[in-house]
């Protein structure tokens, strides 16, 4: 038996990055993937890879009126929903916070935040009706913090308490609540991150993420998106609020790095050599 057979998933922000990982992990393991983007043209080659039991619709998470239109097509579609992933987030801009522009501010809150009171508002009495459950997208700058990144890491702070908060309101109505913290993750947003870091900074930007984690290598996606698919699934039934680390140890304290390697991965080698 798969994890998540015949399970309706409405994953938002799932044609690239973590969330495309997401959406082939899902299908693999027997969900039905509403892969809800903005891009039609990344959503259609998801769609062709994914197969004819997923569907992709055009959704963009900051608008109400978006939102509420793609649940109601994809309970339209397949009759329920019995997953909500908040998925879609971007990271713009890489700046201390006096330096971040209104307009900026609202984006990354009404994208990141106010998506996931969107999907709230249209689909709880979807999860409602099939003991569902949600799953946000937050990450461990959300907790540890980020330089020159104040207004992204702000609102997955943000992610985590909506998170705990959800997970209480709802527990009630047998809707699991939990999001998933990832470090660094190397997907197209990391990407165009590390090439707006100054001069100097980029070229030893791989060796960095790659030494602070402590299991030794700055991962892809699948990773993050193996353990969405355990928390989405039957086999975490009984976990509701956490803020699952996904991070290689990242966050576990303090570790001398040389070079872009840590003290031990030198040392080891040195002892090997």
């Amino acid at each position: 038996m798969k994890l998540l057979s015949n399970k309706i998933i409405f994953l938002t922000g799932g044609s690239r990055g973590i969330g495309y990982e997401c959406a082939k992990a899902y299908a693999s393991q027997g969900g039905k993937v509403i892969v809800a983007s903005l891009d039609k043209k990344d959503i259609d080659v998801v769609i062709e890879e994914l197969g004819s039991d997923h569907f992709g619709i055009v959704c963009d998470v900051s608008s109400g009126e978006s939102v509420r239109n793609a649940f109601e097509t994809a309970v339209q579609k397949y009759g329920r929903i019995d997953v909500i992933h908040n998925n879609a987030g971007i990271a713009d801009p890489s700046c201390q916070l006096h330096e971040t522009t209104e307009e900026q501010w609202d984006k990354l809150m009404n994208v990141n935040v106010k998506g996931i009171y969107y999907t709230a508002k249209f689909g709880f009495e979807y999860l409602k009706q099939s003991n569902g459950c949600i799953l946000n997208t937050s990450s461990i700058v959300g907790e540890i913090g980020q330089e020159l990144h104040a207004a992204y890491t702000g609102t997955k702070g943000a992610i985590n308490a909506l998170t705990k908060s959800m997970a209480l309101d709802y527990a009630k109505y047998n809707i699991r609540v939990n999001a998933i913290s990832p470090s660094a993750v190397w997907t197209p947003m990391l990407e165009k991150w590390n090439r707006e870091q100054p001069n100097g900074t980029r070229e030893n930007m791989a060796l960095y993420l790659n030494a602070i984690h402590p299991i030794g290598y700055c991962p892809q996606g699948d990773v993050v998106a193996d353990v969405c698919t355990f928390l989405i699934s039957d086999m975490a039934r009984f976990i509701t609020g956490c803020i699952m680390p996904v991070t290689g140890g990242a966050e576990l304290g303090y570790r001398f790095v040389q070079n872009g390697n840590s003290i031990n991965d030198v040392s080891m080698r040195n002892n090997a050599s």
